[in-house]
């Protein structure tokens, strides 16, 4: 494979860390959340679930939209959508409005994960493919790891707010 064609498969891994990020900031955040805003466990259940709703619509409907509209468009659509459902979370003030930022930015994240999943491949060769992809994935919990350290970072000087907007920049 050429340069180029790695350079393509480390913009998927970035692109998976974010996703891994996003998906696990409201994990982050969620006790913080419950606290501030004297939740029980069945409503933060409902916020953890709403952006797996999301992802699983995103996953179906932007994969095959991609087909049509292009990747790059996709990719730069979800882009928009994670980080606009990000910072719609960070500045929500009431559960409502949580559960629909949280959906819109599932929404981004499970069409990212899909469009990146087809580049990668499609910008491998059969040889190393399967790394290839495999590496891809590897974003997603290096994502969560980088994530899970700044917000202890975070959390020792701001909010659960500070959390879901560092995830919209």
């Amino acid at each position: 494979m050429g340069i180029a064609q790695w350079a393509v498969v480390m913009v998927t891994v970035t692109l998976t860390a974010l996703d891994g990020f996003d998906v696990l900031s409201i994990s982050f955040a969620g006790p913080s959340i419950a606290l501030d805003w004297g939740l029980d466990q069945a409503t933060l259940g409902w916020i953890l679930a709403m952006e797996l709703l999301g992802m699983a619509v995103g996953s179906m409907a932007l994969g095959t939209i991609s087909d049509k509209v292009g990747r790059r468009n996709t990719v730069f659509a979800c882009l928009a959508a994670m980080s606009i459902g990000m910072f719609g979370a960070g500045r929500a003030a009431d559960i409502t409005g949580l559960l629909a930022w949280r959906l819109l930015t599932g929404l981004g994240i499970g069409g990212m994960l899909a469009v990146t999943t087809a580049i990668t491949a499609e910008f491998s060769n059969g040889r190393w493919r399967g790394l290839t992809i495999s590496l891809m994935v590897i974003g997603y919990p290096i994502g969560g790891i980088l994530g899970g350290s700044a917000v202890q970072e975070i959390l020792s000087t701001g909010t659960w707010h500070d959390i879901l907007l560092l995830g919209g920049w």
